[in-house]
């Protein structure tokens, strides 16, 4: 059992699991990934900002009922929000990933957002366009293609930045609550200040 499918961890502990791990979207013979490089914990029906606050269950959040490591992804305006469930049915919980640093693929991913460099993948929505990731990815596993997460390949954070998540207003202490964790440094962190570390923030790569 890999961590993504483990309901004993805490979303909060999921989500900074989750920074080096590999994202990757396969489509026909073209694969692209990214290193996970910023997520947010949102912890069920206690927060305000979840979509399963006090419990609402709709056809649309069924994703966030069913077991740890399915992908619920919905959509706000035009973009694709990529989301893992990380509890049970009865703790309705999930993490937003992102941003993402390319590995794979960097062309394609540009190619589709029609940038270069970091505006490809800095922002949720952004990562989503860039890896092809639709509607159709909804319930689907977190493990096996065509858009999965590799947990066994990853880079180490040389140190994780907690933070608010974003675009939480009034929403009383879950606006301020640290949920958003990001490496430290990394220039696809989106909306980062201050400098970017050496080696983009990663410590080492386990094999």
């Amino acid at each position: 059992m890999t961590f993504l499918k483990n309901p004993m961890l805490t979303t909060e502990e999921v989500a900074q699991k989750l920074l080096g791990c590999l994202l990757i979207s396969q489509h026909g013979e073209t694969q692209t990934s990214g290193w996970i490089v910023e997520t947010e914990a949102y912890v069920g029906v206690i927060d305000e900002a979840c979509h399963s606050f006090e419990g609402k269950r709709t056809p649309r959040l069924e994703s966030m009922y069913q077991e740890a490591g399915t992908l619920y992804v919905y959509q706000m305006h035009t973009h694709k929000m990529l989301n893992i469930v990380t509890r049970s049915s009865k703790e309705p919980e999930a993490v937003l990933i992102r941003a993402i640093e390319p590995y794979e693929g960097i062309s394609v991913l540009e190619e589709r957002r029609n940038k270069t460099g970091i505006q490809a993948t800095d922002g949720p929505g952004k990562l989503t366009k860039a890896m092809a990731v639709t509607m159709a990815d909804n319930g689907s596993v977190s493990d096996a293609p065509p858009v999965y997460i590799d947990p066994s390949t990853r880079r180490l954070p040389g140190s994780v930045e907690r933070s608010k998540r974003i675009g939480i207003p009034n929403k009383g202490q879950w606006t301020d609550a640290l949920l958003r964790y990001s490496v430290r440094g990394n220039p696809y962190v989106s909306r980062r200040k201050g400098k970017t570390a050496d080696n983009n923030g990663w410590r080492s790569v386990l094999d």
